[in-house]
């Protein structure tokens, strides 16, 4: 079944706390200009909430780095990083200017694990710190989707141990109930 095109959402949707942004981006669409220039659209099923200098398990709780520094930039833009050399992983950057925060993209349409999604919409580091705009290649669009509270699942984030025993713990990962 084809997904339909939606409005492009505005600055000001990213530009809210990582946790709120996190929920409402719950079957939105992931979209993207393949390279071959067709579009692919996507719900997003899956995602990880990162709240801040505050969140240890946050990339920004070691301060300002070069690989960072895009967290520290208005909502709105992406944050692509190389996880443990292999797979690249997509977060939309949250919050206001010099508060680094983020969502991780961890599942679209029936494709889950944040590696796979990269892997399968082809986005790697020249998207980071590009805009969530359609000229950019990568954007989001209102579905037009509504999800209640019922529908959506709060469980702890995934393979953030190292974060401490509080950060590991909080229900900063969000998904569709019914879709993993």
């Amino acid at each position: 079944m084809a997904v339909r095109a939606g409005k492009v959402l505005p600055k000001t949707f990213f530009r809210r706390e990582a946790l709120v942004v996190a929920q409402d981006l719950l079957g939105k669409n992931l979209c993207r200009r393949m390279p071959d220039g067709s579009i692919v659209r996507a719900p997003l099923t899956e995602v990880e909430a990162y709240i801040g200098p505050e969140d240890k398990a946050c990339h920004a709780s070691k301060g300002k780095t070069s690989r960072t520094a895009v967290m520290y930039e208005p909502g709105g833009v992406f944050y692509v990083y190389l996880c443990y050399g292999v797979h690249w992983l997509l977060n939309i950057v949250t919050d206001g200017p010099g508060h680094p925060a983020a969502v991780l993209v961890r599942g679209v349409g029936q494709t889950f694990g944040p590696g796979r999604v990269t892997k399968a919409l082809a986005v790697d580091k020249s998207m980071n710190a590009l805009p969530a705009v359609r000229t950019s290649g990568l954007w989001l669009e209102d579905s037009g989707v509504e999800l209640s509270e019922a529908q959506i699942e709060r469980t702890p984030r995934i393979g953030i141990d190292y974060a401490g025993e509080y950060w590991a713990k909080q229900p900063f990962r969000l998904l569709i109930k019914d879709t993993a």
